[in-house]
């Protein structure tokens, strides 16, 4: 475990974070780690972060060393695409056990491995080191690199525990593991002047596809997308890049700054979301190719196609933007979405009311300043009863966020869109934000939100000025009390056959009629299938009582 501590207190010395560089000597020594909390991982622990930041690399088999659950919670949990393999889709652990426990797993880990290469033959196996082998000493370092020797494939050993930190510092370490046993081990085929690395973009629902193609337009290569839909062998080569662009905010600064001293590739921030950020990315990457030795006209090829690719999408957002004017939007992520997305949405012509900055670094913010004024909302963890609050008074319009808070927005009964890595579109690129202004356009405009935020029937008002529940509850002679409780009310109803034949209860009857505005014994049996000839004359009771007590504008709006 001193190694392991070691190359944390090494990962969180990072001169390329702004954060540590503003910290002193003696602060920065102890890294960023925080003594961890009962709950802390639910948003997600070290392996976690590990994991998605390599498993999308679709030519490698990912074992977990571990219990099952281990792997069970954390197998597909970023909706990344491959256009190639699909190893990466199955899921290998080595489901250690009590007897292991007692006994170490190396050999179980072993073993794996072992047939892992048998039946698979992957390019690579990438290890990960989960909690309980850390904790009762496996070295799985020793493993991979004997399970290499012997077998002749790269077995990678990724030391993520998941009780070491947080997701982000998962996603570090993902990166120490690619810069010690990864990157710069293999040699191209061919290189070209305009080679570049992604850096941090998983290809989330294809979207890498989507910018793809201008890229390939221009003449840029991507030599290794660092991880969505690449191959070990390319990950392997990417020492030979001209120019990396940092995608994904901070979560792979090391391997870009690393990649930089030991390589000598310059890197950028930046983003693909909105077409403003498009553009600059487009013009930042052709900058970059041309000052390393790219042909000259680079740069005016690449203006040529952000002026069209810019005119295709304002025009097929064009016809969205008068109906999202004045539409407000709160947008529940971090990192670079926190800016990024903002940036898309004030395209579309959306109002933000806030935007979450938990995982954002400074430099975030100050993007987010500057696209929102110095006055900006900036969120930095905010509870779901607060969500709930502002939704709720409607401040917001819809709520952009994770899976983790849809059931906020629906509660409140309002639209929600999933923005983050579980999503079933792309919203990256000139595409990406027509994606997404469509999206939020179907979002917003449901019919369904209309008929949910309207109350229940029964929840309405009677001519009398008392709530309608109470008032039908009266008229069949029940308690006050029972008719003042909702759960009650509603137990009453369903328990109350309507007659003797005890095949229908007068609750099914009742919201029939209510839903759709029935007024004939006839209409009645054919949506309650109330078919028996006793009770023909509790329906007409029922309907009798439900015109004298349900006000006219109710049964409008029933029908």
């Amino acid at each position: 475990m001193s190694s392991l501590s070691a190359r944390i207190l090494d990962v969180f010395n990072e001169p390329g974070c702004a954060k540590n560089a503003d910290k002193s000597e003696a602060d920065r020594k102890k890294g960023c780690t925080k003594p961890p909390k009962p709950g802390s991982a639910a948003g997600g622990c070290a392996f976690d972060g590990a994991k998605i930041a390599l498993q999308p690399f679709t030519d490698v088999a990912h074992l977990v060393h571990g219990p099952i659950a281990c792997e069970g919670n954390s197998w597909d949990n970023r909706g990344a695409a491959s256009s190639g393999a699909s190893i990466w889709r199955t899921g290998f652990t080595t489901d250690m056990n009590e007897t292991d426990i007692v006994f170490g797993g190396e050999k179980r880990l072993y073993k794996a491995i072992r047939e892992i290469l048998a039946k698979y033959d992957p390019a690579a196996i990438f290890v990960y080191q989960t909690c309980i082998p850390a904790m009762i000493g496996d070295d799985i370092n020793a493993v991979c690199k004997a399970a290499s020797r012997k077998f002749g494939k790269p077995v990678i050993p990724v030391n993520s525990p998941g009780f070491v930190g947080s997701k982000n510092l998962g996603n570090k370490l993902a990166g120490q593991a690619l810069l010690d046993h990864v990157i710069g081990t293999e040699e191209p085929d061919h290189t070209t002047s305009c080679d570049i690395n992604l850096i941090g973009e998983y290809n989330l629902s294809g979207e890498l596809w989507q910018v793809k193609p201008l890229l390939d337009e221009l003449g840029i290569r991507i030599l290794s997308c660092i991880s969505g839909d690449g191959k070990y062998r390319e990950v392997a080569s990417s020492h030979r890049a001209r120019a990396a662009m940092l995608v994904c905010s901070k979560s792979m600064i090391n391997v870009a700054r690393k990649m930089q001293e030991r390589y000598g590739i310059p890197f950028f921030e930046g983003s693909f979301y909105g077409i403003q950020d498009s553009s600059d990315a487009l013009r930042n990457i052709a900058r970059v190719l041309v000052a390393r030795g790219g042909p000259e006209d680079l740069i005016g090829r690449t203006e040529a196609v952000i002026a069209r690719e810019e005119a295709r999408a304002w025009a097929k957002i064009g016809s969205y933007r008068p109906r999202l004017a004045g539409k407000r939007a709160l947008l529940i992520t971090g990192g670079v979405k926190s800016w990024s997305v903002l940036a898309a949405l004030q395209e579309a012509g959306l109002e933000l009311v806030g935007t979450s900055v938990k995982k954002s670094t400074k430099e975030d913010k100050q993007r987010i300043k500057q696209r929102m004024g110095q006055d900006a909302h900036m969120i930095d963890d905010m509870a779901p009863r607060d969500m709930y609050r502002m939704l709720k008074a409607a401040k917001a319009d819809i709520m952009l966020s994770g899976g983790k808070s849809q059931f906020v927005a629906l509660k409140a009964a309002m639209p929600w869109l999933d923005i983050n890595q579980e999503r079933s579109h792309a919203y990256m690129g000139y595409l990406g934000i027509v994606n997404l202004v469509e999206e939020i356009d179907k979002a917003l405009f449901n019919p369904m939100w209309e008929q949910l935020r309207r109350p229940a029937p029964w929840d309405g008002i009677a001519k009398d000025g008392q709530p309608m529940r109470l008032a039908l509850a009266q008229s069949e002679g029940q308690p006050a009390e029972t008719a003042k409780t909702p759960a009650l009310m509603e137990a009453s109803r369903r328990a109350k056959k309507v007659c003797l034949c005890n095949k229908v209860d007068r609750g099914t009857i009742e919201d029939a009629i209510h839903v759709h505005g029935l007024t004939s014994v006839e209409g009645v049996r054919e949506h309650a299938d109330a078919y028996g000839g006793c009770c023909r004359s509790r329906i007409q009771d029922i309907l009798k009582a439900m015109s004298v007590s349900q006000p006219p504008a109710m049964r409008q709006a029933a029908e």
